[in-house]
């Protein structure tokens, strides 16, 4: 038999929780995109073109902000 409150542990997270991990993912996203343009002035590349290139993972990320950030607004109800 499965356990399922083991199975997901950021559905099990408390509020607390889930604003760390959100405050961690904001900043790994500023990180990304920083560095990111960092490499590509170095690299002389533009910034247009840097930026499309981490438009998939910078979507992803935010799809993942939006669900925390909406799990925690259930659990704050």
């Amino acid at each position: 038999m499965v356990d399922r409150s083991e199975s997901n542990p950021i559905e099990q997270a408390t509020s607390e929780e889930l604003a760390e991990i959100i405050t961690e993912l904001e900043q790994y996203r500023e990180r990304l995109v920083s560095d990111t343009l960092a490499m590509a002035q170095r690299a002389k590349i533009m910034k247009a073109k840097a930026l499309e290139t981490l438009e998939p993972s910078l979507s992803q990320i935010d799809v993942q902000l939006e669900a925390l950030r909406q799990q925690q607004a259930t659990l704050n109800q």
